[in-house]
């Protein structure tokens, strides 16, 4: 059985960390038996046809190379809100990503389509199957969702698109909430993507002093939060970055200094899999300040390398972090009770050590390939008998 799949992240190098969670997917279906072609727009200096870990990678051009922004940045939906140049773009996009899967189809019969967030992805799978009838499945991770929520006439868009699919599936019980809450009619499936156990794994030497985030230097994904919390926690822990780089990030940046915490801070641009894998291995403790997260699987990463989470209670965390157990929650925007979370873990080595031990044990029965590609597998044959 062939598969066709459409993203607009997908990794553009070996480690690269962007969409790594969609190869993974991939490599994972492969070994259920399910040949997997992937369809992703291109990057620069990164070929038009390539092989990655035995998946077959169709890049394709929408734009000239200075408007071809769209993808890989986490900002597609702001870009084309506010940009017309971005809107043209994505015009190309669809016409050209429409192209290029008709394509691969042509010399590469394909029985299922599985588009990775549904927008652009699952528009052009819908735009496939008026053509084709090749049946499709979409999956959201999160910030499409937030799109079809916030967007005036992307609800429209969404229906037109899911209600079209055979089946829908969210990466967290949170997303298939908001799904719900949109749109009645859709009964979307939890699945969430499969993790890399075999790379995120526990070793090394922590220091008990080190914490860590990994995101955009957005108020999303809440650094000033945490930064926040520095202040007022007893003990003085080092904070990693992950994640800094963009012209946006002066202003938490200054919030650091302002505050007289800046001195503790290193700040790291987007690191590739391997380096993030050594400073999950390092470090104390994963804080994930984040609200309507779509999952997080930053804290899946963590936990398999047997490093506790502190979260906010929000979005799709509460599927990965279990209170007590692999970490502590706090509610949203609550900087005291984070700072007192992170002094609690940080202050107690065997509190942490069993919930590093019970989070790895957790992150594998949930988010193992394995597990994770066997259901999809069985979620994309079932769609291709359909047809």
């Amino acid at each position: 059985m062939r598969a066709l799949f459409l993203t607009h992240n997908f990794p553009r190098f070996a480690g690269d960390p962007v969409g790594s969670f969609v190869l993974r997917l991939a490599v994972g279906l492969k070994g259920q038996g399910i040949d997997v072609h992937v369809v992703a727009p291109a990057a620069p200096d990164v070929p038009a046809e390539e092989i990655i870990e035995g998946i077959a990678v169709t890049r394709f051009r929408y734009a000239p190379r200075q408007l071809e922004t769209l993808a890989y940045t986490g900002t597609m939906g702001a870009q084309v809100k506010g940009s017309l140049g971005a809107k043209v773009a994505m015009a190309g996009y669809l016409a050209l990503g429409y192209r290029a899967a008709r394509q691969v189809m042509d010399t590469k019969p394909v029985d299922v389509v599985h588009a990775h967030w549904w927008f652009p992805g699952g528009l052009l799978a819908r735009l496939i199957r008026a053509r084709t009838r090749v049946p499709y499945i979409v999956t959201s991770h999160g910030s499409d969702v937030r799109l079809a929520v916030n967007s005036l006439g992307a609800p429209a868009m969404f229906r037109a698109v899911v209600h079209r699919a055979y089946a829908m599936t969210t990466v967290s019980s949170w997303l298939a909430r908001e799904v719900q809450r949109m749109d009645p009619k859709t009964q979307p499936i939890v699945a969430p993507m499969p993790v890399a156990p075999e790379l995120f794994h526990p070793g090394g030497t922590r220091d008990a002093s080190r914490i860590l985030f990994i995101g955009k230097l957005t108020e999303q994904k809440g650094l000033h939060h945490l930064i926040r919390a520095l202040p007022l926690m007893q003990r003085r822990p080092t904070l990693d970055v992950v994640g800094a780089g963009r012209v946006e990030d002066s202003a938490v940046r200054a919030l650091a200094t302002e505050l007289g915490v800046a001195d503790r801070i290193t700040w790291h641009p987007l690191l590739g899999q391997r380096e993030l894998a050594d400073l999950y291995r390092t470090t104390a403790l994963h804080v994930v300040p984040a609200v309507h997260e779509g999952l997080g699987l930053t804290a899946v990463e963590s936990l398999l390398c047997e490093t506790p989470v502190v979260a906010f209670d929000s979005g799709g965390l509460p599927d990965i972090v279990v209170p007590e157990t692999t970490g502590l929650l706090v509610p949203p925007g609550d900087v005291p009770a984070l700072a007192a979370a992170l002094d609690r873990i940080l202050g107690d080595d065997t509190l942490r050590a069993a919930m590093g031990k019970a989070g790895r044990q957790f992150a594998l029965q949930q988010f193992g390939p394995e597990a994770v590609s066997h259901k999809y597998a069985s979620l994309l044959q079932e769609a291709a008998s359909s047809r």
